[in-house]
């Protein structure tokens, strides 16, 4: 027997919240275990049910599709569709920032609905073919932020303080000096730094820090 993707979906309209339950497990690889009408319901039935995927609504009473995505991301849920509107792009945005792994537009077709469930329930990201260029625009802006982020996130801040003291050039027994560190642990800090930025120069270290706003050079005077 071919297990089913749960699914739980959250809407305030009921029609279309019928029609898409519909639609979905008219796929017959697609079990809808429970309809939400709202953020505050959504949030109760997740842990009740357990689902796969998650497709909700951004716009509705209470607490909203994007209120609640951040709280069941940060529980734990990584595979959250956004449905939204043509009008809602930076709506859309904020749903992808605060954790969805994709968003549908409403009118979306049938078969672009289904292989949304799919593609996410695979951890893919999934977005709709209807993307207007601004709104693709938008994503890419995020997907920059977010790779840098991740950058960002990799070294501790004692190691982005000795990153900046490379960059000005310092050598080791400087920055021992500086930080009232010996000049092993600054070496062993160097070390990892170099491990991690996948480089073996300061050169190297100096353009990955620039790259991703680790260090800002100092602008050079203009001659008077």
């Amino acid at each position: 027997m071919i297990k089913k993707i749960k699914v739980l979906i959250a809407d305030d309209h009921d029609v279309y919240r019928d029609g898409l339950k519909m639609l979905l497990q008219s796929d017959g690889t697609i079990d809808v275990v429970e309809e939400a009408r709202n953020g505050l319901e959504l949030l109760e039935m997740a842990p009740q049910y357990s689902p796969d995927v998650i497709i909700t609504d951004l716009m509705m009473p209470g607490k909203s599709g994007v209120e609640a995505i951040k709280e069941l991301f940060e529980s734990g849920y990584k595979r959250i569709i956004a449905i939204s509107t043509f009008e809602s792009e930076q709506l859309i945005v904020d749903a992808l920032h605060a954790g969805v792994s994709g968003y549908i537009i409403k009118n979306a077709k049938r078969g672009e609905i289904i292989q949304a469930v799919k593609e996410v329930y695979s951890f893919n990201k999934y977005y709709c073919k209807s993307t207007s260029l601004r709104l693709a625009g938008m994503i890419d802006e995020l997907k920059v932020n977010r790779a840098t982020k991740e950058k960002l996130d990799l070294f501790s801040e004692k190691e982005k303080e000795i990153i900046r003291l490379i960059c000005e050039e310092k050598t080791s027994e400087e920055i021992a000096s500086i930080l009232f560190m010996s000049k092993r642990t600054v070496d062993g800090f160097r070390s990892r730094i170099l491990i991690k930025m996948n480089v073996r120069t300061v050169a190297g270290v100096a353009l990955y820090a620039i790259r991703n706003h680790i260090f800002l050079p100092k602008p050079v005077d203009s001659p008077e």
